[in-house]
């Protein structure tokens, strides 16, 4: 007889910002089934439920992780219905029609020789309380081979689409060409599903028979070039993909330009007349300069610490939302949209806001481009230093919240600060208004940099010599 607690503790798998995440050498079938039954346990605590659904990505691995979530549901005495390869908001949206809890394989945009499990209780995320009450729980159980075939059914993405495709008119679109690039994500075979029924032609492009590590806070420099060129030759209104699981949105205007996630989230905000948000500190400026919100809640980086402000949010106003500077957009209540109303969905999402923008610049008469020029220009750019020691980051991190401006000097800045944020991990704003902002992913071993300046071209900047500084000082 195995117990989860101690399965869990040697296995090498953590919970990050968003789920648990390890290697997938670690994600061995017993740790998977010491995860699930943990789970189990601390769902029935608070919830009645006969039912427990499973989705997976398409990493290589996904699939048998599944099946050992699956035997463990099955032990418990529980149905276990499994809805395919789907984005984890699809997973999340009929779970929460279901009112069951559900079980997301998938590692997100984290390299495919990496790989994760993401919780949901039957009213939404798991809380970062419940993440510690997996844990600590000791859920006694067997693993019983073999591990159980499992047969996708097509509900919750049937659902999912038409979520989407009931807020618009079927010819909303009409007349627009949509690059979808769909290298590896979940939800490759809907997205185009979901835009051809709003009366858009849609292009694919890009898929891929491997998993591509798609990271929409950190795009690549050559798929930056790639939708360029699939803007030009290709004639496209607006190319539209997303992570590996399907919700973080990654997005390019007319001219093929990606669009940072916190401005997608502002004009998606913005088109819902969304009265308070709840966003992570590092989403930029232009979000509270746009004076378009009643109230901004700023939170530590982490759907979760978004969703836990909403709580907060709901007592006072209406229509709340919030979204993460990698453009995953939670919908906090329900909105009513032209005659309908679209019901919360408190979890990232990545097609809601494609569509909301693209729909208004649409219904505007205007390319997508131009509802940036009419933002406030606050421009910030991020990267990351891969396979870079969390503690060591942590360490460099502690050592600037001493002595902040020595820290800014040693980088070769001449500038004086003018503030310091400490909410999650280091955001100092200096002198010029310029802000440099470092933190290590709660996913793998990296250290992320942020910046954010008047100017797009500053702002990377900032990045390429903050990192490489960094490099520098931690060799």
């Amino acid at each position: 007889m195995l117990n989860s607690k101690q399965v869990i503790e040697n296995s090498n798998i953590a919970f990050g910002t968003s789920g648990a995440r390890g290697l997938v050498v670690d994600f061995k079938p017993e740790v998977c089934a010491a995860f699930a039954h943990a789970f189990i346990d601390v769902m029935a605590q608070d919830f009645t439920f006969d039912t427990v659904a499973l989705a997976i990505d398409n990493r290589p691995s996904s699939y048998a992780m599944a099946q050992a979530c699956a035997q463990a549901i099955i032990a418990k005495g529980l149905n276990a219905v499994y809805y395919g390869v789907i984005p984890t908001p699809a997973l999340a949206n009929q779970s929460l029609q279901d009112n069951i809890p559900a079980i997301m394989v998938t590692g997100s945009h984290i390299p495919f020789d990496r790989n994760g499990l993401k919780f949901y209780r039957p009213d939404g995320e798991i809380t970062k309380a419940d993440e510690l009450s997996i844990l600590q729980c000791e859920s006694a159980f067997d693993l019983e081979l073999p591990l159980p075939a499992l047969t996708a059914s097509p509900l919750a993405a049937n659902n999912y689409i038409a979520r989407y495709t009931s807020l618009f008119a079927a010819d909303t679109l009409a007349g627009k060409r949509i690059g979808v690039y769909e290298h590896s994500s979940a939800g490759r075979d809907l997205y185009a599903k979901m835009f051809t029924q709003l009366g858009a032609e849609v292009i694919s492009i890009g898929r891929s028979d491997e998993f591509v590590p798609i990271d929409t806070e950190a795009v690549a420099e050559e798929d930056k070039v790639k939708a360029r060129k699939w803007a030009s030759e290709l004639n496209l209104d607006a190319i539209f993909s997303t992570d590996g699981d399907g919700d973080r949105p990654l997005v390019a205007d007319e001219q093929g330009e990606w669009l940072r996630g916190d401005i997608l989230g502002l004009l998606c905000a913005k088109a819902l007349r969304i009265e308070a948000l709840a966003i992570p500190v590092s989403c930029n400026t232009a979000i509270a300069k746009s004076g378009l919100f009643k109230h901004i809640e700023l939170t530590k980086i982490g759907s979760p610490y978004v969703i836990a402000a909403f709580a907060g949010l709901s007592a006072e106003y209406t229509r709340i939302a919030g979204f993460e500077a990698n453009g995953g957009f939670l919908l906090g209540s329900d909105v009513s949209f032209a005659d309908t109303t679209i019901t919360a969905l408190p979890t990232r999402d990545a097609v809601l806001p494609f569509l909301m923008v693209f729909a208004s610049a649409v219904t505007a008469n205007v390319e997508v481009s131009q509802l940036l020029a009419d933002l406030p220009q606050r421009f910030t750019h991020s990267d990351r230093i891969q396979n870079f020691a969390t503690a060591l980051s942590k360490q460099i991190i502690a050592d600037a919240q001493q002595d902040p401006l020595a820290f800014v000097q040693s980088l070769g800045f001449s500038q004086d600060i003018k503030t310091v944020d400490s909410t999650d991990g280091l955001r100092i704003t200096l002198s010029d208004d310029a802000v440099i902002h470092l933190r290590p992913s709660g996913n793998a071993p990296e250290l992320r940099c942020y910046a954010e300046s008047s100017d797009a071209s500053a702002a990377a900047k900032l990045v390429e010599h903050t990192l490489s500084q960094l490099k520098k000082l931690s060799a």
